[in-house]
Formats: C-alpha cells, sequence, structure tokens
C-alpha cells in the first residue's frame, strides 16, 4: 500500500475537520441523581431521579460555566460533545503535519 503524501493527509484532516465543525460543542458532559423530597417517592428509597444531563465549560472571562440538557437534546448534544474531542484530536494531528512540513522546508531552503 503506498504511502499518502503529507498534502493527502491533510486535505483528509480538513475535510473531517469540517464535517465535525457542523455538530461540535464545547464542554464536558456530566450526569446527576437527584432526590425530590415528596415522601414515599422510590427516590426517598434509593432509588434517585435521574440522570440529569450537564455541560459545564470555561467561559471567555475564565470562570466555569454550565447549562442543562432538556432530554430532546440529550442525544445531540452527547454528539456534539464528542465531535469536539475527535475535532480537538484532527486539528492536534494537522498541526503536527504542518509543523514538520515547514521544518522540512526551512532545511530544504538552507
Amino acid at each position: 500500500m503506498a504511502r499518502r503524501s503529507a498534502a493527502d493527509r491533510r486535505e483528509q484532516l480538513r475535510e473531517e475537520i469540517v464535517r465535525l465543525s457542523n455538530t461540535a460543542i464545547f464542554g464536558t458532559l456530566s450526569e446527576s441523581y437527584r432526590t425530590c423530597g415528596h415522601p414515599g417517592c422510590q427516590c426517598q428509597r434509593g432509588q434517585k431521579h435521574g440522570p440529569h444531563l450537564n455541560v459545564s465549560y470555561r467561559g471567555t472571562d475564565g470562570k466555569t460555566t454550565g447549562y442543562y440538557v432538556p432530554k430532546g437534546a440529550e442525544s445531540a448534544v452527547r454528539k456534539g460533545i464528542a465531535a469536539w474531542s475527535r475535532l480537538q484530536d484532527l486539528l492536534r494531528k494537522l498541526a503536527d503535519i504542518n509543523k514538520e512540513q515547514a521544518l522540512a522546508d526551512a532545511r530544504r531552503s538552507r
């Protein structure tokens, strides 16, 4: 099998980055379980309500903030968070290819 060129790898990464950018959501997921306080409710016997999904992230002011994810959005938000993680990995790979190319260009121009 022939080895792909840096330009081919770069183009493939860019295509996947564009695809992921359509769904990526920044943040970290957390699930919580709660009790409601109603006497006789199952949660009073240990079977808590949940999971309740939340997303937390560091805002532009450097403070951690977040939001509750309604049930109807859980699937899309989970996929978006996974897309963000994959997007970061791909950007690191692209940056590494770019670095190697810049170093190779500098060596050739000496």
